[in-house]
């Protein structure tokens, strides 16, 4: 058993070699168990950190009865885009009656551990989710999900557990931005993405690459980085521009990245779009706060929350089994704006 696994009363039986009624009637103080046996299986049980499995029990009542809270894990409140996800979840939870517990994970593992156990011993009625960047191992994913708590995941999926998700259409977002570049004459494209362990950055790396291969062009190692910020793209892009032949055209992995991009090269005395041609991906507010505005992918997060949100709800209520994974893919659209040709 991992380290998060919720324990059971059938767990605390077996280890104390009594039976589960025996087990269930101490933890009640039935006047049928003796006091000293009692306290010896309370004892044992809180040293075993046990919390009384609600949750099954409710999933199988009347909606009277149902927990009517849903979990939230944002990876960074700061980000727009999680907080049009977290606005979108929230109104369709409001719309069934339902409230919301949200934690930071601040993208730490261990940190979004313990909000997902803070989350179970608050019998939440299931668990809306994108995973941190940290996140490796997912054992405490999956001791959810064993334990018959809803699980949906956003934006970063977890590829290693059979869990419902939502996520937006992450390659063909990438892959009609890069055609974009390309048709507006942009032939030496660098690309900035986050970390290859997160599904969405593949993805958008997948769509830059086929984009520019369906054009018979040949992605540049020298044009691609792992950047997924406007302090890092800040620090980089000078030495990118800075190689001989170097890139006329950027696409980053958000528009913060982007952002970064464009005030490089300006203080380095290039137009935009004349010379450098540069796409983000978001669609946040910033895009429209920069000058020139920024060309980029709409993630449409609000309509991301809402199915997110659709799903649990849905889970929780019985109206889609729990065995029943479901994927739903948003659209994205490119919105073209003035870091463009």
């Amino acid at each position: 058993m991992n380290d998060y696994s919720p324990v059971t009363m059938k767990d605390l039986a077996r280890e104390l070699g009594v039976s589960v009624s025996t087990v269930s009637r101490a933890l009640k103080n039935s006047p049928r168990i003796s006091r000293k046996q009692c306290e010896r299986i309370q004892k044992y049980a809180a040293s075993r950190h046990f919390v009384p499995n609600r949750l099954a029990e409710t999933l199988r009542t009347s909606k009277k009865q149902r927990s009517k809270v849903i979990g939230v894990i944002i990876p960074q409140f700061v980000h727009y885009y999680f907080s049009t996800i977290l606005s979108g979840i929230e109104e369709e939870a409001s719309a069934h009656g339902y409230s919301l517990l949200v934690a930071q994970s601040n993208e730490q593992y261990e940190r979004e551990v313990k909000i997902c156990r803070s989350f179970f011993e608050s019998q939440v009625c299931g668990i809306i989710v994108s995973q941190a960047k940290d996140t490796i191992r997912y054992d405490h994913f999956q001791a959810l999900i064993d334990s018959g708590l809803p699980l949906v995941f956003y934006d970063r999926i977890c590829t290693g557990i059979e869990a419902s998700r939502v996520v937006v259409d992450d390659y063909m977002g990438a892959y009609n931005a890069v055609t974009h570049l390309i048709q507006t004459g942009c032939r030496r494209i660098a690309f900035y993405g986050a970390s290859m362990k997160l599904e969405i950055s593949k993805n958008r790396y997948n769509g830059y690459r086929d984009a520019l291969l369906k054009n018979h062009l040949q992605p540049d190692e020298r044009f691609i980085r792992e950047c997924d910020n406007r302090h890092d793209a800040e620090i980089i892009t000078p030495d990118i521009m800075n190689i001989e032949n170097g890139p006329d055209a950027f696409f980053a992995v958000n528009d913060d990245t982007a952002i970064g991009i464009l005030y490089s090269v300006k203080r380095m005395g290039f137009r935009v779009p004349q010379d450098i041609s540069i796409c983000g991906f978001t669609n946040g507010e910033r895009a429209i706060a920069c000058d020139p505005m920024l060309t980029t992918v709409e993630q449409r997060g609000v309509r991301v929350g809402e199915e997110a949100a659709n799903i649990l709800i849905g889970k929780a209520e019985g109206l889609i089994p729990l065995d029943k994974v479901e994927r739903r893919v948003v659209r994205t659209r490119l919105i073209v704006r003035g870091t463009t040709r």
